[in-house]
Order: C-alpha cells, then structure tokens, then sequence
C-alpha cells in the first residue's frame, strides 16, 4: 500500500516591526552653559537698546509738570502737548520735509551710480579696471574730516553753497565709495552664462544689464537703499556745514538748534527726537528681511 507524502504547508511567522525609537538630541552641559550665557547678552543689549526709546516715548506723552517732577518714570500720564510744540513752535515739520526732500534724491543718486557702476567693475573688461576701482574703494578710507573745509570754499566758489543741490550732492559723493563695492559683490558672483546667452540672443550691453542682471540683486539694492537712507536722514555734520543759512535745516540740524537756547525743554525736545527717529524706525521694521537677506547674501556672494 503506498502513501502519498504531501508536503506540509509553511506558514510564515509574524513579524513584528519594531518602530525605532526617537533618538533625543542630547546638548552637553558645556553647551547649554554657552547658549544661556549668549541668551543672557543678547537680553541684555536688547533692554539697553530699548530703554532710551522707551524714555523718549515716555517723555514726549508727558505733562510738563510730570515731567520735571518725575523724570525717569514710565508713562505716568498722557498729554499731547509736546508734541504739539514741537511740530508747531519748534519748527519740525519743516524740518521733516527738507529732510525728505535731502535724504531721497541723495538716496536715489547713490543707488542708481553705485548700480551701474558696480555693473561696470564686475562685468565689463576694460584696462585700468582694478585700479580705477581700488580708487574709487580708497573714498572708504579717507575721512570726510579731512577735506570738510576745502570743500566748503569749492562750495561757495560754485555759488551750491546752502542750497539743497550742494548739499545732496557732497551726501551723494560720500556714499558712492561705499555703494560700488557693495553692488560690485552682487554682480560678480552671477553666472556668465547668462550674459553670455543673452549676448547670443543680441541683446545690447543695456539690455543684458536692465533686463537680465539688475533683476538678479533687487536684495542687494534693497538694503544698500535702506543703508544709505539711514545714513542721509542722520547725517548732522553735512547740513550743518553747507546749509549754514537755516533756510533747509533737516530734522538733525534742527534738534541741535531746538536744544541751543541757555534753557532746555526736555518735553518738546524729547517730542522733536522721536520725529527724528520714528521714520528710521518704521522704515527698518517694515523692511528688516529684505535689509538681512540682502547683507547676507552679499556676504556670501562676497
């Protein structure tokens, strides 16, 4: 009698898949110590930096008589009275206006110069190019102090002297060094090809640099325009140099006139320094990121 094997059937144990477990990221005690202590600084700075500001605001909302009773206290009343003063009696809103009227046309010379001429260092052959640039580089290195006076003479000589375009155009000249070298990282680090496809396609060297190259450092534009309008609207010593007549005193020209007199007002000084820096201050809230990306990649670039 025969038998037949038939082969048992096999069934496959079940596996059980074991989920790895989180694997913490474990900080050294010496390098929490290190993130605290830097932690530590930056709260620190920050509470210095905020203080005055904050003293500003206070004392501008202030009564006058709050204010010579209790200066050092924090919004301990409201009036607009300063304020009011200073817009009114002290002259400030012609301030602003001529400082509107310094701080954009120079911001907007600077810009453009400095765009093309960065262009110009980065891209375009031509002989005497690294000397003509480290030349214009030198302007970053020679202080405004030391042709401050002369310049003052070349001023009156050329009859631009207490009018808005000498002034603009010695804001303009002294931030042109500083905007090249600037732009110049930007455009030197764009890849050829792209020029070199849009010369292939006969574009004109206006037309590579409008249509294809300035669109690549609109960051970098951003924040050099930032830059340089912040260092127009606080430049003191140039107005006070060459607007000598008062006619187009800006904001800071104004505030060191405001506080001349044998007797200072703090209320409606305090009033006239936060028009002074409320602009700066909204300005560079509303345009932190472009302002940060533009330096860091410039830095990269660079």
């Amino acid at each position: 009698m025969a038998t037949s094997t038939q082969p048992r059937p096999t069934y496959a144990e079940p596996t059980q898949e074991r989920s790895a477990a989180p694997v913490k990221n474990r900080v050294s005690p010496r390098r929490r110590a290190t993130l605290a202590v830097r932690h530590l600084v930056l709260i620190v700075l920050s509470f210095l930096t905020i203080i005055p500001v904050l003293m500003v605001v206070s004392t501008t909302l202030k009564t006058d008589s709050d204010v010579k009773t209790n200066p050092f206290g924090l919004f301990t009343s409201f009036s607009p009275a300063n304020i009011v003063r200073a817009w009114t009696a002290g002259g400030f809103d012609d301030y602003l206006l001529n400082s509107i009227l310094l701080s954009v046309p120079s911001t907007v010379l600077i810009i453009v110069i400095s765009t093309m001429a960065g262009y110009t260092f980065a891209r375009l052959p031509f002989p005497g190019r690294s000397l003509l640039f480290y030349l214009v580089v030198l302007g970053l290195l020679v202080p405004f102090f030391t042709f401050m006076i002369p310049l003052y003479f070349q001023l009156r000589s050329m009859h631009l002297l207490d009018t808005l375009a000498g002034a603009i155009l010695v804001l303009t000249s002294t931030g042109i060094s500083f905007g090249t070298f600037f732009m110049r990282a930007f455009f030197s680090d764009l890849p050829e090809e792209l020029e070199q496809a849009a010369r292939i396609d006969g574009c004109s060297e206006w037309r590579i640099f409008t249509r294809v190259m300035l669109p690549l450092v609109t960051s970098g534009i951003g924040a050099l325009a930032v830059f340089t309008f912040i260092s127009t609207w606080n430049n003191f010593l140039v107005p006070l140099l060459y607007l000598p007549g008062g006619t187009y005193r800006p904001l800071t020209a104004g505030l060191y006139n405001f506080m001349g007199g044998r007797s200072i007002d703090i209320g409606p000084l305090a009033a006239g320094t936060l028009i002074t820096i409320l602009p700066i201050i909204v300005l560079f809230v509303v345009l932190q990121k472009q302002v940060t990306a533009g330096f860091i990649s410039g830095a990269v670039k660079g």
